[in-house]
């Protein structure tokens, strides 16, 4: 029935009985259609969070690979860092993130721009360059003189060359008695020279060249095949491999010393990252294996060592730190859960890790989007990364940059919990914010520690570096053969990439290494080819040692 001023009641107490009427008919229909918005709203809901994942799916396939923002996004970042915090989550002023402002820039230096000089270090050939003797003489007769010089200088490569270094061991016998007066041999001939491989024709020099062209410039051992052919040698891969594997054996008690030189130390960073090994027993060559990787030493020394292993299930890092005391920086992977129970260990999170992931949602959002709550969890956190570069640059360490965090970190830190907690409250969980807020609170007690030692960095990206080197390998050699090899260059891993974390140059510390192992005995002497202990003035003066010996 329509209504309309003409048919209505003019008595009041009708009137009020159509208003009762209509409400009561009102709420019978919202109580009997209620499941229909409660649906339609989880349709909503859901329909976001996919669209959502889609984005950060695109986002992840098309986008930057860096999580470093844009200089739109870091403006952004700069204006919303002097906002109150609690008022950015849902404030509409943080839309003038985008508003023009002037700055006032520091006058400075600059280098004039020009090519870097060659190193001092490489030989150099002296090419001089002369006027003809006609063209000495002056146009009025005289003879010109010579008032200075002009130098230039390029660089000139020397392929790689091989040669083969002939060995000839001198025999001896007695012509008189023919070896009969005494019991000893009737020929005598001098000892083989030790050998890394015994019986092998690999020097160290060439197994220090494979392993460094291998495991530091990610050329796989087919790829060397075809460089060797090319300069007229053939070498295959299947003997690279071998080579590879009893080197790595050779190293067992250098890499056991290393191990040990690890967990000296007062904190171990660790990672892990995914390895297909094809011949396994027992599982499919489509399996996923994993390295693990460990950091540590004393300050100054670190040591790095990669461990193969077909699990990522905790057993693993149990099993390497069984009996460690001291500080251990994971990021968030469950498998590392065990540490809080473990005595004397103390379990530091990663910031990067948590940083990554409100990073996420900005993906998700695009460029058009607006700044919101990811933006000022990313402006605290960048707060805390600059007051650690602050701190470096100033040269605080040891107590200094604990008191110093003390002073300035721990209030960032406790404003930042105290707006994850009024935020986590107000944000859908299964959202990529609510997500992003879930883990960094669900990591916090751990995410704080690194403020208790001046050891410790807020982040794990010493361990996440260690084992960017594997991940670039992996990408040319893709997988590796069987067990035997994956550990063999977990072994070759280990050794180099200590290496270069100590300042040595990869080749010339293994061809140092693979040179002298034979001869060591000892457990001091094995220490003594550590990286840790040696320097790059030791690997020089060993090469100059080595030039005076070689045969012409």
């Amino acid at each position: 029935m329509q209504f309309s001023p003409e048919n209505l009641p003019d008595d009041i107490p009708s009137l009020k009985g159509m208003v009762i009427s209509f409400s009561r008919e009102n709420q019978r229909f919202c109580e009997e259609n209620r499941h229909l918005s409660e649906s339609q709203h989880r349709y909503e809901m859901e329909n976001k969070l996919l669209r959502e994942q889609v984005l950060l799916m695109k986002a992840k396939l098309f986008g930057r690979k860096s999580e470093k923002l844009s200089p739109e996004e870091e403006s952004e970042q700069q204006l919303l860092f002097d906002e109150p915090a609690e008022d950015l989550g849902n404030d509409p002023d943080s839309e003038r993130a985008g508003a023009e402002q002037t700055i006032e820039v520091p006058a400075h230096t600059r280098k004039k721009a020009g090519r870097k000089p060659l190193p001092e270090n490489l030989p150099r050939v002296i090419m001089e360059h002369d006027l003809k003797e006609e063209e000495k003489v002056c146009a009025c007769g005289c003879t010109m003189e010579r008032i200075g010089e002009e130098i230039s200088e390029q660089l000139e490569v020397i392929p790689a060359k091989m040669r083969v270094i002939r060995h000839v061991r001198y025999k001896y016998a007695c012509k008189c008695c023919e070896g009969v007066e005494d019991d000893g041999p009737t020929v005598k001939i001098a000892p083989a020279p030790e050998q890394i491989i015994p019986k092998s024709m690999a020097t160290p020099s060439l197994l220090a060249y494979i392993f460094t062209a291998k495991f530091v410039d990610a050329l796989p051992f087919y790829r060397q095949e075809k460089i060797f052919a090319r300069i007229g040698v053939e070498l295959s891969r299947t003997s690279m491999c071998t080579w590879a594997m009893k080197a790595a054996e050779r190293c067992g008690p250098v890499l056991d010393m290393l191990h040990a030189e690890i967990r000296s130390g007062p904190l171990i960073n660790a990672d892990e990252t995914t390895v297909q090994v094809l011949d396994e027993p027992g599982r499919p060559s489509t399996s996923t294996s994993y390295m693990w990787v460990f950091r540590g030493g004393p300050p100054g020394k670190p040591g790095l060592i990669y461990h193969y292993h077909p699990s990522r299930a905790s057993e693993v890092a149990e099993t390497f730190l069984a009996g460690y005391r001291g500080y251990v920086q994971t990021d968030g992977y469950q498998g590392y859960n065990f540490l809080q129970g473990l005595e004397g260990v103390e379990h530091v999170g990663c910031w990067a890790h948590a940083r990554r992931k409100f990073v996420e949602v900005i993906q998700a959002r695009g460029k058009k989007g607006k700044a919101g709550s990811a933006d000022v969890a990313l402006q605290y956190i960048q707060k805390i990364y600059r007051i650690e570069h602050e701190a470096k640059g100033r040269g605080l360490n040891g107590e200094e940059l604990s008191r110093e965090r003390e002073r300035t970190s721990k209030p960032v830190l406790e404003e930042f919990k105290a707006w994850l907690d009024k935020k986590v409250l107000q944000t859908p969980p299964k959202g990529l914010l609510g997500k992003a807020i879930a883990y960094t609170l669900g990591q916090w007690d751990r995410l704080v520690r690194y403020v208790d030692s001046p050891y410790l960095t807020p982040d794990n990206n010493l361990a996440e570096n260690a084992i960017r080197p594997f991940v670039v390998g992996r990408k040319n050699w893709l997988f590796s053969g069987n067990a035997q090899g994956a550990r063999a260059s977990a072994a070759l891993y280990s050794l180099i990439e200590t290496a270069k974390a100590n300042g040595l140059e990869p080749y010339s510390y293994l061809r140092y290494l693979f040179e002298r192992l034979p001869h060591a005995h000892a457990e001091d002497e094995y220490r003594a080819l550590l990286p840790q202990y040696l320097s790059p003035a030791d690997l020089v003066a060993a090469q100059q040692k080595q030039k005076t010996l070689d045969p012409e």
